[in-house]
């Protein structure tokens, strides 16, 4: 049987798309590239960070691209001044709030729509402790409260670090965690308006949590609040370098089913693994194994 297609018109390029499509679908389907953060292809949208909106003919607000069914007849504005403007507001609260330093796409983002945080103030300064926890020593900065320090990063665990002063609270972590993937409900969103934050249950330590350990929280996070340990180690010794990895494609050797790895290679040695979005069977989801059961593969004896 045939699809039914609805025909909508998107900067004054008329296009179809299939029945329950949206309009960031319809967006791609033209070549448009539509920003976004919050939205992640195998979850479900969750219309947070609100940097996708486009104009809507008809609308009195700007409409989340990402999220919004099409509808026959619609007709879209996705660059309009309306639209670059709050695109614009969005990025520029981020930036002026969140260290989005290992957001890939925020750099273009900021350029693409002129957006300049630096208007509401300097940057937070880093947490004092971020340091204090390997030195031991703790030193308030002269003038800084602790509403203006950036909360501390969390090493709990030798997985996997969480570094919140990156947190946009996007809810993909929490999403992935939750009843959309793992079902394990280790974290959630704790608190409200600013001083909501993404925790373990009575913020406890990972390995007093409900945690499996299974990364997928890191896999779709967006701004590097959550990341490897290996990758972490080698970002603060100055040596992660994308451009001199390689990625390599295989498959998890601990069971039966048949989970998909795209190995991350750096200097000989694995600083990642993730799974293809696209892949049925794992969907970009792995287990602690696949995940994280890779150092057997580096430890090389003598000879």
């Amino acid at each position: 049987m045939t699809q039914r297609t609805i025909a909508i018109t998107v900067d004054d390029t008329p296009v179809e798309v299939p029945e329950g499509a949206t309009i960031l679908d319809a967006c791609a389907q033209v070549g448009i590239d539509t920003p976004t953060l919050c939205f992640g292809e195998t979850l479900q949208p969750a219309n947070v960070c609100r940097v996708c909106v486009v104009e809507l003919e008809g609308a009195r607000a700007l409409v989340p691209a990402c999220s919004r069914p099409v509808e026959p007849g619609m007709v879209v504005r996705t660059d309009s001044e309306r639209v670059r403007h709050s695109r614009k507001m969005v990025m520029e609260f981020l930036a002026s709030s969140v260290d989005l330093s290992t957001t890939p796409v925020a750099g273009d983002y900021l350029s693409r729509y002129d957006a300049r945080p630096e208007r509401y103030g300097p940057p937070a300064p880093p947490d004092p402790e971020r340091d204090s926890k390997r030195t031991g020593h703790h030193e308030e900065p002269d003038g800084q409260t602790a509403a203006t320090v950036h909360a501390p990063i969390k090493l709990d665990n030798d997985l996997y670090v969480r570094d919140y002063s990156k947190c946009i609270l996007c809810y993909k972590c929490t999403d992935a965690c939750g009843e959309q993937w793992q079902n394990t409900f280790a974290i959630a969103v704790a608190g409200r308006g600013f001083d909501a934050r993404i925790s373990t249950e009575y913020a406890n330590p990972l390995p007093e949590s409900a945690c499996v350990y299974c990364g997928n929280c890191i896999a779709v996070c967006p701004t590097g609040a959550l990341m490897f340990a290996s990758e972490h180690d080698l970002r603060d010794a100055g040596t992660w370098d994308e451009s001199r990895q390689t990625q390599t494609d295989t498959i998890c050797p601990y069971c039966g089913v048949g989970c998909n790895l795209t190995l991350h290679v750096q200097d000989n040695a694995i600083v990642k693994v993730s799974s293809p979005d696209d892949h049925d069977i794992t969907r970009g989801n792995l287990c602690i194994k696949g995940r994280f059961g890779f150092q057997h593969v580096q430890n090389r004896g003598p000879g």
